[in-house]
Formats: C-alpha cells, sequence, structure tokens
C-alpha cells in the first residue's frame, strides 16, 4: 500500500526541525569528530573514526529522506466544515466491545506513534473512522481478529 502524502502542520514542523537540527548542529559536530579522529593516524583501528564515519552515512541517508519526503507532503489543517466527522487530524474517543475508552489521532504516516495513539491514516482502523461520526459503529479486521467501535467524541483539538 502506499503512504499518503497527508501530514498535519506540527508533524511537518517536527520533520523539518529534525532536518535542520541534523544538518546544521549534529553533522557538523561529527565531521570534526571525524576529522579530530582521522588526525591521530591509523585509521583502521580507530573506533571514534570508524563509528563517526558510519554515523556520517546515516545522517546523510536520513537527511536526503526528509528533503524528499518534505518536498512532498501536503499539509492538512482542520477545515471548520469538518466538524462532528472524522477526517484527517481528528482525535476520535471509542468505546470497544468490552466497555473501554480508547482515544485515537489520525495523522499522516510520518507522524504515526502507537505509544501516543496516533495512528496512520492508511491504517485499518482510520480508514473505517473516516467520514463517520458520534454515535456510528465501525467493525474493523485487526490482527487479533474483528473489533467493533461506537465513536463516542470527535473533535480537532486533544481529548481528555
Amino acid at each position: 500500500m502506499a503512504k499518503s502524502n497527508y501530514i498535519t502542520r506540527e508533524g511537518w514542523l517536527e520533520l523539518d526541525k529534525e532536518l535542520k537540527y541534523l544538518w546544521k548542529v549534529e553533522r557538523p559536530q561529527v565531521t570534526q569528530a571525524v576529522s579530530d579522529a582521522a588526525a591521530l593516524g591509523d585509521r583502521s583501528e580507530n573506533a571514534e573514526y570508524i563509528y563517526g564515519k558510519k554515523r556520517l552515512r546515516e545522517i546523510d541517508r536520513r537527511v536526503r529522506f526528509l528533503s524528499k519526503r518534505l518536498d512532498v507532503l501536503k499539509i492538512v489543517d482542520p477545515d471548520p466544515r469538518q466538524e462532528g466527522r472524522v477526517f484527517f487530524g481528528a482525535w476520535v474517543k471509542v468505546e470497544n466491545e468490552n466497555g473501554e475508552a480508547l482515544i485515537f489521532r489520525l495523522v499522516g504516516p510520518d507522524e504515526f506513534e502507537p505509544a501516543k495513539k496516533w495512528i496512520s491514516i492508511d491504517s485499518p482502523v482510520a480508514r473505517a473512522l473516516l467520514g463517520k461520526q458520534v454515535d456510528d459503529e465501525i467493525t474493523v479486521m485487526t490482527p487479533s481478529g474483528m473489533a467493533i467501535y461506537w465513536i463516542l467524541e470527535i473533535d480537532y483539538k486533544p481529548l481528555a
């Protein structure tokens, strides 16, 4: 499945901040450390030099990825016309079959964070929630089987 190119404004700013940090702060520090380590002589057994070169490759790879990705991402801001329905960026409170309340936020694939319950717009749960409103029931196939949720609350600001 192709990744969506949608991102929240906060998510875009975080990726941009990471790119600037890597390029302007960490890369120059690592480059200097590699240069210092290289000046010590034999590079074949110089752990600082070997680690530094490896870290530079990782930084460069991430910088290339972020630069390309930020160019194609489309920032989606909430629209007042979305109120009452689930769309990108929404915080959704649902109840499962066991009566447990769960809160999800629908975000882009570049910013999903399971620990925060931020789920990718491309995930089965998010796809099932899209366009729904309070009191709607959704059924989703999850890795552990079929799950049923009832939508309790929708907002475009964090829910408690």
